[in-house]
């Protein structure tokens, strides 16, 4: 089960925890091909080029493997997709659910993952 988007995909919860922890500043954007997740994926890969020190990553929502991202804590009270979730050396730091912008996503990336 692979998201059809030009990000690097994680598949099984192991490849999640072997991300987390090769990169210090993560953003992974669990959901489906739909209509609040879609714009996700895509100022993901417009922000590849802008961020070089964070790995972005997608994750297909309804693959079981995905449990370890719908379990988190940090996403107890979500409700829409995609699960966003934001790790810096091996821990969450930020956490959203359903669609967001480019400046939602920048301030959160510049806020944790800035230099």
């Amino acid at each position: 089960m692979v998201l059809s988007t030009n990000l690097d995909h994680i598949a099984t919860a192991d490849e999640l925890t072997k991300t987390i922890n090769e990169n210090e500043n993560v953003m992974v954007c669990c959901g489906r091909m739909g209509p609040m997740c879609i714009p996700v994926y895509g100022v993901m890969e417009e922000l590849r080029s802008e961020y070089k020190n964070v790995a972005f990553r997608d994750m297909a929502f309804d693959s079981p493997e995905a449990g370890i991202i719908r379990n988190l804590p940090e996403a107890s009270n979500f409700m829409g997709l995609p699960f966003t979730i934001y790790y810096k050396n091996g821990k969450v730091v930020e956490a959203t659910s359903s669609i967001q912008s480019r400046d939602q996503i920048t301030a959160i990336l510049d806020e944790h993952f800035s230099s």
